[in-house]
């Protein structure tokens, strides 16, 4: 008969029980990460609060115009986590930069708990974004501005890098093979679009040449872009910097007949079907759902935790390419908002 030594019992013994203890723990924490997952959903399907914190009120102000879809997902993805997070969200808007600041006044004048602003014209956001600071309320910039955004006394700033987002759509132009592209530019002096303009000529082997028009006004960006394709054939790549301006230059290039390809920035339910249909050659997607519930989430952290993400630098959010590959695999968030 083979003996044990005392020791190699005892070690058997030991394994035996870390064994039965790791298993027994496992089930617990598979049930009760199943259970608190359980009632995180059913909190979020009733519209209720998934914590007990208090009703904290954060506002947002963007420099979104009327009907820009993008910001409805912005919207959407901050109105989602105030929901879960026990917030009492306020948002306004205006695409004039002045408004925008008198917006963000009103909101620190009210003693909100938490402001996120966006910095498309930054020079005219500093003192309101600075008052707000100096009155105590935590402030989280998205979408642009990450440059002054910590100048400015931001805690972080979410979104994408808009000077990587343009060199990675002249990188894929180069990788298609185009030779000239229009950059179509919808808002002046938004230094977000400017980036993304630069950042492709960067990249891009060739020709980039920028296009302005008036973004308030779609029948004039059709305009501009036929005017434009008419007057030089050798146009062969349109790039619009938001998803409602795709369309506009997909029509254009109809029109005229150019073989041109039009990609842009920005995702939707209309680009999603573009892109799957091949009228769209890619879109660059920057995540805008992630954009505001993350802010929002954000700020809940900070009110409760003194938690702060990225250690002085940009939380990013993008870019993603998105191709004809991927068009229908997301084209079901697209639909619901959240893309």
């Amino acid at each position: 008969m083979t003996r044990l030594r005392t020791g190699g019992v005892r070690a058997a013994i030991g394994a035996v029980l870390a064994l039965a203890l790791t298993g027994a723990l496992a089930g617990c924490s598979s049930t009760g990460g199943k259970r608190a997952e359980d009632a995180r959903k059913a909190a979020a399907a009733q519209g209720r609060a998934a914590v007990d914190t208090p009703r904290w009120t954060f506002a947002m102000v963007t420099h979104s115009g009327d009907g820009d879809t993008f910001w409805d997902i912005v919207q959407n993805g901050a109105e989602q986590a105030a929901a879960k997070d026990n917030i009492n969200f306020l948002y306004a808007h205006s695409d004039e930069a002045q408004q925008q600041a008198q917006l963000i006044d009103s909101y620190v004048a009210k003693g909100v708990d938490g402001l996120i602003v966006t910095l498309a014209k930054p020079d005219a956001m500093k003192a309101a974004v600075e008052k707000a600071v100096k009155a105590g309320i935590p402030v989280i910039t998205v979408n642009s501005g990450a440059a002054q955004s910590k100048d400015f006394g931001a805690l972080t700033h979410i979104g994408q890098d808009e000077t990587v987002a343009g060199e990675a759509v002249g990188e894929e132009l180069t990788e298609r093979g185009r030779k000239k592209a229009l950059c179509v530019l919808h808002e002046q002096g938004n230094v977000g679009h400017e980036q993304r303009c630069a950042g492709a000529g960067e990249t891009f082997d060739g020709e980039l040449v920028n296009l302005y028009v008036d973004g308030t006004n779609m029948p004039d960006v059709k305009a501009s872009i036929e005017a434009k394709l008419q007057a030089d054939k050798d146009v062969d790549a349109v790039v619009t910097l938001g998803a409602p301006f795709a369309d506009a230059a997909v029509q254009a290039v109809r029109s005229t007949g150019s073989k041109a390809e039009v990609d842009t920035f920005d995702l939707n339910a209309k680009v999603a079907t573009a892109l799957a249909d091949g009228t769209l050659g890619f879109a660059v997607d920057q995540q805008p759902y992630l954009q505001g519930y993350e802010a929002v989430d954000l700020l809940w952290l900070y009110r409760y935790n003194a938690d702060v993400l990225g250690g002085g630098k940009p939380v990013l959010t993008g870019p993603q390419i998105i191709t004809k590959d991927q068009a229908a695999e997301l084209k079901k968030y697209t639909e619901r908002g959240t893309r």
